[in-house]
């Protein structure tokens, strides 16, 4: 279940092995799953384990990687674009001869334009600019420290950023501020109101809700039946 994956190294940079967590019984139908994000890929790592287990048990194969310079990644974060993890989701799709994809949240930004699938509760970059840097001023206000949204984006653009524990890179924070998700051609969106309940990443802490895993898992086995 859990294995590691390869990327050939992307515009000069060193190639890299990233954790996996895959279930490949080598099926007809292989999904390839894009994660949440920072704080909400904590938060939502659990729910997205157990759809992978439902798909499993419903005949389909999965695979969720890490991206590059997430989790265990040995590539730091500050060194990644938003092109650099597309073409990431790119080289997974290849590698894992995936037919289908999930980008949850932000990752509906990667999600290759060439696979069918669905965009769960897809999350804009402007958006999860917003909440991460509002996120900061509200700390350092708590601290003391006068910062406004305006002045840490300014310096993000140039020197890059770091929000809620995470440096992002200037390119990132750029890309990130005009970037919206589109749906190709054969690829649905899935409404956070379609799980009935609200998105397990407005919790505080990291959770599970089975019945959301259910909801999730059974549209994505019926589409594929």
């Amino acid at each position: 279940m859990s294995f590691t994956w390869n990327i050939p190294a992307l515009g000069g940079g060193i190639a890299g092995e990233e954790l996996l967590v895959s279930f490949d019984r080598q099926r007809q139908s292989r999904l390839l799953i894009l994660p949440a994000w920072f704080d909400e890929a904590n938060k939502l790592r659990r729910f997205t384990v157990e759809v992978m287990r439902r798909l499993d048990s419903a005949g389909i194969d999965s695979f969720l990687p890490d991206l590059p310079g997430c989790n265990e990644s040995l590539t730091p974060l500050a060194d990644q674009t938003l092109e650099g993890w597309r073409k990431a989701a790119d080289i997974a799709a290849a590698s894992f001869a995936a037919t289908h994809v999930l980008a949850i949240r932000a990752s509906a930004l990667l999600a290759p334009a060439s696979l069918p699938g669905w965009h769960y509760a897809a999350q804009s970059g402007p958006k999860l600019l917003r909440g991460m840097v509002r996120a900061r001023t509200i700390a350092a206000r708590e601290a003391g420290i006068s910062e406004t949204s305006d002045e840490l984006l300014a310096i993000g653009r140039s020197e890059g950023l770091t929000l809620s524990g995470w440096h992002l890179g200037a390119a990132m924070i750029a890309a990130l501020e005009t970037a919206e998700p589109t749906l190709a051609p054969g690829r649905h969106g899935i409404a956070q109101s379609e799980l009935a309940g609200p998105g397990l990443w407005l919790r505080a802490e990291p959770a599970e809700d089975a019945a959301q895993a259910d909801a999730l898992g059974a549209i994505i086995i019926e589409a594929l039946a």
